[in-house]
Formats: C-alpha cells, structure tokens, sequence
C-alpha cells in the first residue's frame, strides 16, 4: 500500500516554482504582441488593398491615362498591386533593379506595351516613341542592305591602274616578259662525275701497290744515318 501511495505522488506533477511561474508569463505576453502585430500587418495589408483598388479604379475612368508609374515598394505591397490589376482586366509589369527600388507600371490592355518599350523601361530609360520609330526604321534598313549584298555575291576589287602600265616609262613594257626566264639547275654542281669515283685497278694489281709502298718505308727507316 505504501509502494502504490509513493508511486502516485511521484507521479503526479510538482507545483510550479516562482520561476517556471514567471517564464510562462513572458511567454504569454510574447505570444499576445505577436498575435496583435499580425492582426495589424493584417489590417494595414487590408487598407493597403483597398488604396490599390481606389487607385486603379481611377486609372479605368480616366481616358487621358494609358499607362501608370508606381512609387517604389516592398514584395509584398507588390504583390498586392499584381493582383488587384488582374482582377481588374489590367497588364502590369515590375521594374527595377534592387528590391527596395523595384516599381509597378500598369497599362490598359488595348494599350499594352511593345518588347522594345518594356526593355527601355528594364533599362532605366524612358520610353520615345518617336525615338523608338527611327531605331526600328534604322534596322530594317540594315537588314534590307545585308540581304542585297548577299544576292549580289562577294564583292571582286579590281585595281585602278595595272602597274605594268604604270611604270611601263621605266622598265619598258617587254622587260618583265624578258626578264622571266626558265632557270635550269647544274646536274654537275657539287657532284664528283662518275668517271672520278671508279677505280678501274683490280684487287691484285691494288694489293701489289700496297706493298710495294709498304717495303719502300721500311728501307727508307733502315736506312744508316750519315754523320
């Protein structure tokens, strides 16, 4: 009975000391401050909307505006616009480069914007049509010459004057004709003729001169010198 007692008390959870009492309080406090801050986020995001709306609603009703450039915001403010323009049957397109600096411009759909004025927007530029008119009409121009010259083939330059004309007064106009001449190489240059090499004595009569020049400096050293 005693056993089954202890076991029960061990069991059961201990009061809560001043300092667990006082970590849960923090946390419920923390837990407060967050849920009031979301549900403020959440409302400024609401009349943040509705702002949208007032402002692209305007946009609709007015005829004189075909398109309309943003201040900068944040992703989220951003992502609201986005939607709030595509409900409205609008095009809507970002801009910038860092993310603080980056913008919204929206445009009304029979008025959407060319590749060529969305890159000048991407680029920091402004948009001119007229300008934008020349530089398309500049292009087409450079296109048209390059096919021309690739019907016309490569182009043969052929030179004003022929030089023999030119110093013919000089040289005359025979002496470059004259002067090429067929050159033929001497067979016999730095060669021994054949007839040079041969040797025509046999092995007999070669071995006997051998000799006999060899007996001819023996008796030459044998020979007792003369004081």
């Amino acid at each position: 009975m005693a056993d089954l007692l202890g076991s029960i008390l061990s069991s059961m959870e201990k009061p809560p000391s001043l300092g667990d009492q006082e970590t849960r309080r923090k946390a419920r406090e923390q837990a407060t401050r967050l849920k009031k801050l979301q549900e403020q986020e959440k409302q400024q995001k609401v009349e943040f909307r509705k702002r949208m709306e007032k402002e692209v609603s305007d946009f609709i009703q007015d005829s004189g505006q075909i398109k309309k450039k943003f201040q900068p915001m944040n992703k989220i403010e951003r992502s609201i616009l986005h939607d709030v323009v595509e409900v409205a049957g609008l095009t809507s397109f970002s801009f910038g480069e860092d993310d603080d600096c980056r913008y919204v411009m929206i445009f009304k759909k029979e008025f959407a914007p060319s590749d060529e004025e969305l890159e000048s927007y991407r680029h920091g530029e402004e948009w001119d049509p007229q300008k934008a008119e020349e530089k398309r009409k500049l292009k087409e121009l450079a296109q048209q010459q390059e096919e021309e010259a690739a019907q016309q083939g490569p182009v043969v330059v052929s030179p004003a004057s022929d030089y023999k004309d030119k110093y013919s007064h000089l040289i005359g106009k025979g002496a470059a004709k004259d002067a090429a001449h067929m050159l033929q190489a001497n067979k016999t240059y730095g060669c021994v003729p054949v007839a040079n090499k041969r040797d025509t004595r046999s092995i007999e009569e070669a071995m006997n001169e051998i000799r006999a020049k060899k007996r001819l400096r023996q008796s030459g050293e044998e020979l007792p010198t003369t004081s």
